[in-house]
């Protein structure tokens, strides 16, 4: 072994499992799978009345926090790719809550920006943490650490693996 590979190696915690390894209660993407599903879920009913789904909210949560937004910013922000993300923002136009123009500093560029109603239905949505919150039955401070481990994970598995150079 190198000594960048032994280097590497001693910043790594020993890695040993009691039991089975491959037992399904005991792997991280089951339970983030069904952490996912299940929250997701929670969401349904509180998005019903504005007219959207999940995937959507995520795309108005980005707009409301900045308008307008390139395409390609949006992806970006979102983590998801332009084939995922383009029938999204179709859907929220053809319902009139954003509209899709040419970039008139970057023709090659496609601006996203909120029209009023787009806006204004962030009022009705400002309910939606609140409740989600109450329904999940935890403390914010839980939440709050939930998710800045959950943000370490997302960072750790778009890094892949430091002795392959290659992301998974």
């Amino acid at each position: 072994m190198s000594e960048v590979g032994a280097a590497q190696a001693a910043d790594q915690p020993e890695i040993s499992f009691d039991g089975d390894p491959l037992a399904l209660e005991r792997q991280v993407c089951f339970a983030l799978a069904v952490a996912s599903r299940s929250v997701i879920a929670l969401y349904r009913p509180l998005l019903e009345p504005l007219g959207l789904t999940h995937p959507q909210y995520l795309v108005m949560l980005a707009l409301w926090q900045r308008t307008p937004r390139s395409v390609k910013e949006l992806s970006a922000v979102l983590q998801l790719d332009a084939g995922t993300l383009s029938p999204l923002l179709k859907r929220l136009e053809a319902a009139g809550l954003l509209v899709r123009q040419r970039d008139a500093g970057d023709e090659r560029a496609l601006a996203v920006t909120l029209t009023e109603r787009g806006t204004a239905l962030r009022e009705q949505a400002l309910r939606i943490p609140e409740a989600v919150v109450r329904r999940l039955g935890m403390s914010l401070a839980e939440l709050q650490h939930l998710h800045e481990s959950l943000t370490r994970v997302i960072a750790a598995a778009n890094a892949g693996d430091p002795d392959s150079g290659e992301r998974p």
